[in-house]
């Protein structure tokens, strides 16, 4: 995990398999002076998303154990986290898999690879513009 030095910046959960996609975010993210909160997978998201309170979740659709779409759906049926945007992450760019994460609660599909504006400007869009809380 990775936290610049302003302490009320927004912070913003990456959930990917790939280490190279998530340190990509992580710098695009950073520069942007936005706090970056990294986890592997489905699982580790969990584990972590109650102590980070993401105002916005980045989420890979294809990750092992559990995929991206089981992660948004249990995300979304959290009280405390329905309401935070989750953004897919994939390299498929297909109907069938953009349709299955609206079915899921996600709020977007941006596909891979990303660029540093595609994803800044998918966090400007799903958090007001706000770069602080």
């Amino acid at each position: 995990m990775t936290t610049t030095p302003q302490a009320n910046a927004l912070k913003i959960m990456v959930i990917d398999d790939s280490s190279t996609i998530r340190r990509s975010a992580e710098i695009f993210l950073t520069q942007a002076g936005y706090q970056v909160v990294l986890a592997e997978d489905g699982f580790d998201a969990l584990a972590k998303i109650n102590d980070h309170h993401p105002a916005l979740i980045f989420c890979d659709i294809l990750m092992p154990r559990l995929d991206g779409y089981q992660t948004c759906a249990l995300i979304k049926k959290s009280a405390k986290f329905h309401a935070t945007p989750v953004l897919m992450l994939s390299s498929k760019d297909g109907l069938f898999d953009r349709a299955r994460g609206a079915m899921v609660g996600s709020a977007a599909y941006l596909t891979k690879p990303f660029t540093k504006d595609s994803l800044l400007t998918a966090v400007r869009e799903h958090t007001g513009g706000a770069l602080t809380e």
